[in-house]
């Protein structure tokens, strides 16, 4: 908290920051102090923003250091610590999540799709505190085919029909009728048939023109694939409670699908399959995600790794506009050094490809100087000098 005459201070303080730190550090500073809780005094504004100089200052890269090398041992290291386990939801039949190593190297493979795909998906205030419209929501996500309600189908040969007995469980658990279930079967397109109710959970399907139990089962396999409703690839869709919000917490992945659902926060849908939200989003929510993810899988392990090192990577994996692996098939493969290729992976392929092609090597990088026992140009070995020794 500052008074009206120390704004116009802090302003001027500002001003000369202007140009040596970023913007965003400087618009972050002066809501900090304008919101602060506590009075600040002139001098106390001279000295924050001889603090915060001091920081940046003592934060940046110094020129020649090897960052990729300290980003790969500051992630790696701590890698090697970490377990390999799956997270089980309790009480949620089925429902993994792949953490730790596995995880991490799912990540930074980018994979096309994770092993354990995932959303959490907010919802809209009025849905968010109310169960019953989060429950409703999450029905409609949850990808529900005719076999998902069915207690047993049979055939009955004789007359070529097929009888289908419903649960009234799983049709109560998804929020479905007999009728719902009905009116999906009767839009197939399956030649001239009737269909009946013995009762309130059962439908009878009877075939004018079958003549092959063939026919009938292809039928029923046709039938029991229909689609009721739900967004295609979310197995399930479970209620939890998170804060003062009720969230949607699915087994399978559809960002596009359910950014179309009514109630849904398309703000604050998280997944965990980095090309759905390269694909939906673009490179830069790729980016960001990679970050959180890596961040995400550290921090649950109870690993301290600087963001900056973490930054870096999902820098590389996305510069070139799309995500790619650390791989031979991603950033390890498309350096421009012969010999860094060939020092990762396919040594034989890499070397006769590039003799075949006629490539130079022009030693700029650590590694090809490293093999041929030349000083790195990192560090001192940036440094070129040259002594004239005096004339005597």
């Amino acid at each position: 908290m500052i008074n009206d005459a120390d704004k116009e201070y802090l302003e001027q303080a500002l001003s000369r920051l202007s140009g040596k730190i970023p913007s965003s550090i400087i618009l972050k500073l002066r809501d900090s102090i304008v919101n602060s809780q506590i009075e600040i005094t002139r001098e106390e504004i001279d000295k924050i923003m001889e603090m915060v100089m001091k920081d940046y200052l003592s934060s940046l890269v110094h020129p020649g250091e090897a960052i990729g090398v300290v980003a790969a041992q500051s992630i790696g290291e701590p890698g090697t610590q970490m377990t390999l386990r799956t997270f089980h939801f309790a009480g949620v039949r089925e429902l993994n999540v792949t953490l730790g190593l596995p995880r991490l190297i799912e990540i930074v493979d980018a994979r096309k799709v994770p092993s354990t795909p995932m959303m959490t998906i907010y919802l809209n205030p009025e849905y968010a505190k109310d169960r019953d419209m989060a429950l409703d929501v999450a029905r409609r996500i949850e990808y529900t085919r005719v076999e998902h309600v069915v207690e047993t189908v049979n055939l009955d040969v004789g007359g070529m029909g097929i009888i289908l007995k419903l649960d009234p469980v799983l049709l109560k658990d998804k929020g479905l009728t007999t009728e719902d279930v009905e009116k999906v079967i009767k839009k197939l397109k399956m030649g001239d048939y009737r269909v009946e109710n013995p009762d309130e959970y059962t439908i009878a399907i009877y075939f004018e023109n079958m003549d092959t139990v063939t026919g009938l089962f292809k039928i029923r396999e046709k039938i029991l694939s229909t689609k009721i409703k739900g967004v295609k690839g979310i197995k399930r869709a479970i209620i939890r409670k998170k804060g003062d919000e009720y969230v949607i917490i699915t087994d399978g992945s559809n960002l596009e699908g359910v950014l179309g659902v009514k109630g849904v926060d398309v703000s604050r849908i998280e997944t965990n399959n980095l090309h759905e939200v390269e694909s939906v989003l673009g490179v830069e929510a790729a980016r960001e995600l990679i970050t959180r993810e890596i961040k995400r899988v550290l921090e649950e392990q109870g690993l301290d790794v600087d963001i900056r090192h973490i930054e870096l990577v999902s820098d590389i994996m996305t510069r070139t506009g799309e995500v790619r692996q650390i791989g031979r098939h991603g950033v390890t493969g498309e350096k421009t050094s012969v010999l860094a290729r060939a020092a990762f992976e396919v040594t034989v392929k890499h070397l006769l490809d590039a003799a075949a092609r006629g490539d130079m090597e022009e030693f700029k990088g650590v590694v090809e100087n490293i093999i041929i026992g030349q000083p790195i140009k990192l560090g001192t070995g940036m440094v070129e000098l040259l002594m004239r020794p005096a004339n005597r």
